[in-house]
């Protein structure tokens, strides 16, 4: 049986953004979109526009990637929870351009972090 989309719940936690504002630990939950997200409709809108059948829509970046060597700044974010009933955890950086193009693609799932 094709698991509840309701069951869609995912952990955010953002550390070192630059912005007090968007540092912490966020709960979201979608179909429907509710919980301690900032924007979790536009969150939940941005994952099910990502998400792509038989694709990790989480997966990071490939080993052998060529990335500019280009630095984000220091934030970090973990995703964790579940997502089209399978289990997720992410980890993002902004450590070369690579990481900072897989964070903005998820953006507002993760929050806009000017470089």
């Amino acid at each position: 049986p094709r698991p509840s989309r309701s069951s869609d719940h995912l952990t955010v936690t953002v550390s070192d953004s630059g912005k007090a504002a968007t540092n912490g630990t966020y709960e979201l939950y979608c179909h429907p979109a509710r919980g301690t997200h900032t924007d979790a409709r536009g969150a939940c809108d941005k994952l099910d526009s990502l998400s792509r059948w038989g694709k990790d829509l989480f997966a990071g970046v490939p080993k052998g990637s060529k990335c500019t060597m280009q630095y984000g700044g220091p934030a970090t974010a973990r995703i964790t929870g579940r997502w089209a009933g399978r289990p997720v955890d992410a980890r993002f950086s902004r450590a070369d351009g690579c990481e900072i193009s897989r964070w903005n693609r998820f953006v507002p799932v993760l929050p806009s972090v000017a470089s």
